[in-house]
């Protein structure tokens, strides 16, 4: 899943701006980093459900995906 996440779909996110990270999978729940533009997105749930639709297509894994929004230190203010 690693694998997959970080040499199939990180590519495609980082065209808008935005990368993701691989946290963990645990129990169908996959945990993942949103980071760049991906942070602040106002319609990150689009991309998540694309995620989850992405491997169900391609590895034939139902899984949940938790979004965590990491923003660089300076826009946390």
């Amino acid at each position: 899943m690693k694998n997959y996440v970080e040499n199939i779909l990180a590519p495609k996110l980082q065209g808008d701006g935005g990368w993701v990270e691989y946290v963990s999978l645990e129990n169908n729940e996959l945990t993942l980093v949103f980071r760049g533009e991906c942070s602040k997105c106002l319609i990150l749930n689009r991309c998540v459900d694309w995620i989850e639709s992405e491997i169900k297509r391609d590895l034939k894994k139902e899984v949940k995906v938790v979004a965590i929004r990491k923003r660089p230190y300076f826009q946390d203010v």
